[in-house]
């Protein structure tokens, strides 16, 4: 792994990024996939199949949006930010784990909820640590090689994942065993990545501890709310990243399974996806790097502009080789859209507020996915074509872009 000119405190936040990648990699793969089985088997159509996941989805990003500022405004408090990161890590890879349990689809979806819960949660505070890590110069930098490899080294646990499942039956094992062990397998990498962070991490920016830390943190919250209302730049930016941004995780989170509803090979489907993160890998250094010589806006207007032609792509769909297309242009402009857009609200926000601007960041992030993945499941629902649903995703990206050409003016 190339870590030249990495600081080993910036090493090990990005270890993380590797880490809890292979479970979001799972979200996008085998989990839907083996979720779309269990539905089968219970006489769930495809288009309800696909409806369901997308509201499960939604219900999590749901309650990590408002969960998600009061944890961080809490998480700038003096020595909390570790534990919190701490114990939101360990639901999600417990959670995990646990996706083995079920065997009716509606507890499946309720621990999956748990375990993206846990996962969301995490990244407020993992997100918000990159101000104490390193500097405001190296932050797209840092940002980039966290997504990057995040991207390359969940292909690992993958890959003995994918073998396990595709290969079970050779292997002496049933569906069943196989789907336990690449549960806990991707639950234990997620465990082990974590700790050198949670081993080496300080608190460099952080508010007092207040005599009632918890009740307090709801009155830093309000005058955050009203200080963001003042820094017209701040605003408009995260209405913008709310727009643009739940585009980009509807299409990570439905794309297997949008691809499953229309009958496309699962090996096709899971391989493709691999070859996302692989394309991911190089392309997100790409944009790093290239952050030296151009302006972070600027990068992330190429960006949207390319997931608004992904998108209306993705409308058309209904062959194998088309959505191998779509995994590749995915992959180039994916881990640059999140990773320039996490150090873009880095370097415009205070420091020793990050975890609670981190924790609205997150409302207008993950928590925002909750209406792309929702409006999918409701026109496909309500259309009966899974297509139709798709086609919303590109208004998302249109509003978010223009949205993002006021914030950036107003900044300059």
């Amino acid at each position: 792994m190339e870590t030249k000119n990495l600081t080993k405190l910036e090493k090990y936040w990005i270890l993380y990024d590797v880490g809890n990648s292979a479970f979001i990699l799972l979200v996008s793969t085998i989990i839907p996939i083996y979720f779309n089985a269990m539905a089968e088997s219970a006489g769930i159509s495809e288009v309800d199949y696909l409806a369901f996941w997308g509201y499960a989805a939604s219900v999590s990003t749901i309650l990590v949006a408002l969960l998600g500022p009061v944890l961080g405004t809490l998480a700038d408090t003096k020595n909390f930010k570790k534990p919190l990161f701490a114990a939101c890590m360990a639901l999600g890879a417990a959670g995990c784990a646990a996706l083995s349990l079920p065997s009716s689809w509606l507890l499946f979806l309720c621990v999956f909820v748990v375990a993206k819960v846990g996962y969301s949660a995490s990244l407020i505070f993992y997100d918000s640590m990159l101000v104490d890590v390193t500097v405001p110069a190296r932050m797209d930098k840092v940002s980039s090689q966290g997504y990057a490899w995040g991207y390359i080294g969940s292909c690992l646990p993958f890959l003995v994942s994918l073998v396990l499942v595709l290969l079970y039956e050779p292997l002496g094992l049933s569906m069943k065993a196989a789907m336990t062990g690449a549960f806990f397998l991707n639950g234990i990498w997620w465990l082990l990545m974590s700790v050198p962070l949670l081993r080496h991490y300080t608190q460099e920016n952080f508010a007092q501890l207040p005599r009632r830390p918890f009740r307090d943190s709801f009155s830093r919250l309000g005058s955050t709310l009203k200080d963001i209302k003042k820094q017209k730049h701040i605003f408009l930016y995260l209405l913008s990243f709310f727009f643009f941004i739940d585009g980009v995780y509807t299409i990570i989170e439905m794309a297997t399974a949008y691809g499953s509803s229309l009958g496309l090979d699962t090996q096709g489907l899971l391989l493709a996806l691999l070859v996302t993160q692989i394309v991911a890998f190089p392309c997100a250094l790409f944009f790093g790097s290239l952050s030296k010589k151009y302006p972070t806006d600027r990068l992330l207007k190429i960006c949207i502009l390319a997931y608004t032609a992904i998108a209306l792509f993705a409308i058309q769909l209904d062959r194998q080789w088309e959505f191998w297309f779509l995994a590749v242009l995915v992959g180039m402009f994916q881990g640059a859209i999140q990773a320039l857009s996490r150090s873009y609200f880095a370097k415009i926000i205070p420091p020793e507020k990050s975890g609670e601007y981190f924790g609205i960041y997150d409302i207008c992030g993950k928590g925002a996915s909750f209406m792309g993945t929702t409006l999918v499941g409701v026109i496909a629902q309500a259309t009966g074509k899974t297509n139709a649903g798709v086609a919303a995703i590109s208004v998302l990206f249109v509003i978010g872009f223009l949205l993002f050409q006021k914030a950036s003016a107003s900044h300059t």
